[in-house]
């Protein structure tokens, strides 16, 4: 068995990606900081006259001070005006402060039930005090030209009501996800949007956001081989009181954040399921759990034979990640789900005969909604396609109503994905 002095040794013999995305190249196992054998050490550290001693050739600094490189922005041509509809945590934690770094979205309007909240946010941000609405006088915003694009972050009852409105309002409409309530809410919200002409989208920030995005490109171009399996988990503990727990406001672990494992399923597998069966939990001695269940689990069969196990849970310490098994390697996330400090690795190679390695994949990271919001105006700027359509809404919630299903029957379930 071979041994190695050091770790810097271990890796220069065993790291390696696939398609040469990584790759430590080190002289036959030699440090790299450190002298060949037959070179005095002496000589390693001898320093060249004339090049880097003064009078030599390689400029030290740009003439005018100025990088070469350096990308000076341009004004964009327009930026679209956002409404954002409902003034929760999430909008006011995360989606408002994601302004701040959008170059093609600002926000211009405020819909909240809370008029003194919305007045101190209006402030905030800039936001003139009449571009502030209630739910009751929502659809004046068809008059409003300052905005262009509603982003609906509302409970998932009111998802189809408000995207609707907003669409016949004459917006196009990002609407947060789970898309709806169910499956026919959801058919409405498309139909609402082929009728009016005007744009619809949900908020899977992920496609957006550039570690997901590397996955989703490892499993197309099958750098690993073909997926075979695939493994999630997305749990929290969530107190009451909260819109999440209410049954009424139809909210629950699966579509709040099981659907996160189903939408990363579908772009690391590459194909809808065509079966699932599930399981629930709903425990008596947490009255957190009257209304939705605590935990659910389920599993996904695709046309490939590719399978997927994922849970989801409202009442368990946190847990977001996601391991893609592949026939010449693994991808895994953890955590996968979160708004920041994402983490990617890969692992190939064969572990029985010593040579397998697990790697980090180093990759700069970005604020999802800035570059989803900006994602989504550039797309109705520019007429390019939407990543994360109303369609991928759909599905998603086709496959939630299968688990649903299998969940209460105790039977698989064929997934009717038309």
């Amino acid at each position: 068995m071979q041994t190695y002095s050091n770790r810097r040794q271990f890796l220069g013999q065993t790291l390696g990606l696939a398609g040469g995305t990584f790759a430590v190249l080190q002289g036959q196992g030699q440090a790299a900081d450190e002298p060949r054998p037959s070179q005095p050490k002496s000589a390693a550290r001898q320093v060249s006259p004339g090049k880097n001693n003064g009078g030599g050739t390689v400029p030290l600094a740009p003439p005018d001070k100025q990088p070469p490189d350096l990308d000076v922005p341009d004004a964009p041509d327009r930026t679209l005006g956002w409404a954002i509809v409902g003034l929760g945590q999430l909008a006011l934690e995360e989606i408002m402060p994601a302004f701040g770094g959008c170059k093609l979205s600002k926000p211009t309007a405020l819909v909240s039930g809370h008029p003194d909240k919305a007045r101190r946010v209006a402030r905030a941000y800039g936001i003139a005090e009449d571009a502030i609405y209630s739910y009751e006088n929502y659809d004046k915003l068809a008059e409003d030209k300052r905005v262009d694009v509603i982003y609906i972050v509302l409970p998932n009852s009111m998802h189809a009501e408000f995207t609707i409105r907003g669409l016949k309002a004459g917006k196009h409409v990002l609407c947060e996800k789970p898309m709806a309530g169910n499956v026919k809410e959801a058919e409405d919200m498309i139909s609402a949007s082929n009728t009016t002409g005007k744009r619809l989208g949900v908020a899977y920030r992920l496609h957006y956001e550039p570690l997901n995005r590397k996955v989703m490109y490892l499993c197309q171009e099958r750098n690993f081989g073909a997926v075979k399996t695939f493994v999630s988990s997305n749990c929290q503990d969530v107190k009451a009181p909260n819109i999440r727990l209410s049954g009424t406001l139809k909210g629950g672990p699966l579509g709040d954040v099981g659907v996160y494992s189903i939408n990363a399923a579908r772009y690391v597998i590459g194909e809808e399921p065509v079966e699932v069966s599930a399981y629930m939990h709903e425990p008596s001695d947490d009255d957190r759990f009257r209304e939705v269940p605590e935990s659910v689990s389920f599993q996904m069969r695709y046309p490939s034979g590719a399978l997927a196990h994922c849970d989801c849970s409202f009442g368990t310490a946190e847990s977001r990640f996601y391991t893609v098994h592949c026939a010449k390697g693994t991808i895994g996330m953890d955590p996968a789900f979160s708004y920041r400090g994402l983490k990617l690795w890969v692992r190939e190679g064969d572990a029985k005969g010593g040579d397998a390695a697990k790697s980090e994949l180093l990759i700069p990271q970005v604020n999802h909604f800035t570059e989803e919001m900006d994602g989504f105006s550039d797309a109705v700027l520019h007429d390019k396609p939407i990543l994360t359509p109303g369609s991928m809404g759909l599905a998603d919630m086709r496959i939630i109503a299968a688990i649903e299903e299998a969940a209460k029957t105790g039977k698989s379930v064929p997934v009717n994905m038309v």
